[in-house]
């Protein structure tokens, strides 16, 4: 069908001008129903003009098996080629978005229903060693029914070459990407397009392992309508995020600049606000500061990401089946560098809040973290956590999903990052589920908030048996911020506005700004091994006869 002619949308069922569905980027302008796209296309718009450069990696996996059904493999193959005019299922492409380098790897699902052979297998591992070869990063743009048939083995072979070849980008600090396009199942999906660092997929793009119908045929299941939907699969944590055709390119020239360590805009040195003489800090009330730091109206993590952060890019789940609304993070740029921020979500309303389960984490939530938390290590740029929960969620089902497995886990992965990092306590910091992002390079706190190992109703319930005893167990806790400063748990406090952060969110994230960018100037010149040393040596001491002040020195 040619381009000028009328296009019967399968989505919704309008008639649209074959120009202006080109326009559209093969997106249906009534429904946003994404047509499945020629991999030569879509390297066409993904690409910046004229940077496209075709990598000669697909092979012709020949007939191992002599396979013939209700045709002959070569028959079947040769048919292939004559209607799509490619060797096989993908092509593969260095090229640049915005400027950035990378290799591109585009499935094409006309082409056998993009299946997996030894071909595709070859050309995406021979992608990957390109990728590696020039350290840039790897696209990999997946639409596969699953794995070749007609190749038996040889097919299944190829699931655990190209996941070798991406383990060799993880270990060499390359970027990886995964765009899923509809659909995407089988080997292609058990293997290369859900081991990336990023997964994208495009509205209504379908992933999974089996595919609906042999669900239904093995084991009888009745299955939901959006049954492994991008929808779905957002909600469950298995992909990063859901970007319309429209937007990919900035999108990917936003991970490619943060992966390349490249600003948006030149970096300015800052003066850090914080206080570190804890002898300038008033002695405020225990429980009123408990109070101000559990007011509604002090901004979230949320906020502080919309006013700090150019160009962020949430990334979202733990990939093993949830994505915990309590802990949010992602990518962006923080004055000109680029930087991962992850931290605890609660809410200004009943409903905020109730929806974010009151800034309490599941397993999940740590578990989302720590794989954000490692991207940054992969790639080499600072974290930023923001602190506000009063403690992990305590309930059976974090219980039965190791809560406490995954608050050790992220407690140790922090204090090995080979990457600077810089904590601040923006309201409450409550116990373990606040040290799971606390472990870092430069704590801060603000002056209206609190850190704790209990919080104040708890302490009194266990030691008092009776929590209205909650402001005693806050006088007697050490909680406030000239408490911890002088016990050196936090490295200096941040002054709040006038009447708190709640009264003021920009004047607040300017503090945070600055402390911040002041701490990673200091921070991002120390090789990795001195980082860690530090941090470790830092730790070592709390509790101990040696003395914190000397451990930045």
């Amino acid at each position: 069908m040619t381009e000028k002619s009328w296009r019967h949308c399968p989505g919704c069922g309008a008639v649209v001008y074959g120009k202006r569905l080109a326009r559209q980027l093969g997106v249906c302008p009534e429904c946003g129903r994404h047509d499945r796209v020629p991999a030569a296309k879509r390297l066409e718009q993904l690409l910046d003009p004229g940077s496209s450069r075709l990598i000669d990696c697909v092979t012709d996996g020949g007939d191992p098996l002599r396979f013939q059904d209700t045709s002959a493999y070569p028959d079947r193959l040769a048919a292939a080629r004559a209607a799509t005019g490619l060797t096989d299922a993908v092509l593969c492409a260095h090229g640049t978005v915005h400027g950035h380098s990378l290799v591109v790897a585009a499935m094409d699902f006309r082409f056998l229903g993009g299946s997996l052979g030894t071909a595709v297998g070859e050309a995406i591992t021979r992608a990957a060693e390109a990728a590696l070869a020039d350290r840039i990063p790897l696209l990999l743009v997946c639409a596969s029914g699953g794995a070749r048939m007609q190749e038996g083995v040889l097919s299944l072979m190829q699931m655990g070459k190209t996941s070798s070849a991406l383990a060799q980008l993880d270990e060499a600090g390359v970027l990886t990407i995964s765009l899923i396009t509809d659909p995407t199942y089988g080997g292609v999906a058990a293997s290369f397009a859900t081991l990336a660092d990023v997964l994208i997929a495009e509205p209504g793009a379908r992933l999974g392992f089996a595919g609906p119908r042999v669900i239904r045929q093995t084991i009888g299941a009745q299955l939901p309508s959006d049954f492994q939907t991008a929808e779905f699969l957002l909600a469950h944590g298995i992909i990063d995020m859901i970007r319309p055709r429209a937007e990919l390119r900035a999108t990917l020239a936003r991970l490619l600049a943060a992966a390349a360590g490249q600003a948006t805009e030149e970096a300015t040195s800052r003066v850090s606000p914080a206080v570190t003489d804890p002898e300038l800090l008033p002695a405020p009330d225990p429980w009123e500061l408990v109070r101000c730091a559990r007011e509604p109206s002090r901004p979230t993590t949320s906020d502080y990401i919309e006013l700090l952060l150019d160009g962020f890019d949430e990334l979202h789940g733990d990939r093993l089946g949830d994505d915990c609304p309590s802990i949010v993070g992602g990518i962006g740029s923080l004055a000109g560098r680029p930087v991962v921020v992850i931290g605890h979500q609660k809410g200004h309303t009943p409903t905020e809040l109730a929806a974010r389960n009151f800034g309490m984490p599941s397993p999940s939530g740590y578990r989302k973290a720590a794989r954000l938390a490692r991207l940054a290590a992969k790639i080499g740029i600072p974290v930023l956590t923001l602190i506000d929960t009063p403690g992990a969620h305590p309930g059976i089902t974090a219980e039965e999903r190791g809560q406490a497995v995954a608050i050790a886990e992220s407690i140790r992965l922090f204090s090995a990052l080979p990457v600077p990092v810089v904590a601040v306590v923006i309201g409450e910091g409550g116990s373990g589920g606040a040290l799971a992002l606390g472990v870092a390079d430069r704590v801060y706190s603000f002056a209206g908030a609190y850190y704790s190992v209990i919080s104040p109703e708890g302490c009194a319930a266990i030691l008092w048996d009776d929590r209205c005893a909650a402001p005693h167990a806050a006088a007697a806790l050490g909680l406030t911020a000239r408490d911890l400063l002088s016990r050196g748990v936090v490295d200096g406090v941040l002054p709040e506005p006038a009447g708190g952060t709640g009264n003021d969110h920009e004047a607040a994230a300017a503090v945070v700004r600055d402390a911040v960018v002041a701490a990673l100037d200091e921070l991002a010149p120390l090789p990795p091994a001195e980082l860690v040393a530090r941090r470790r040596t830092r730790w070592r001491a709390y509790g101990s006869d040696r003395v914190l002040s000397t451990v930045e020195g």
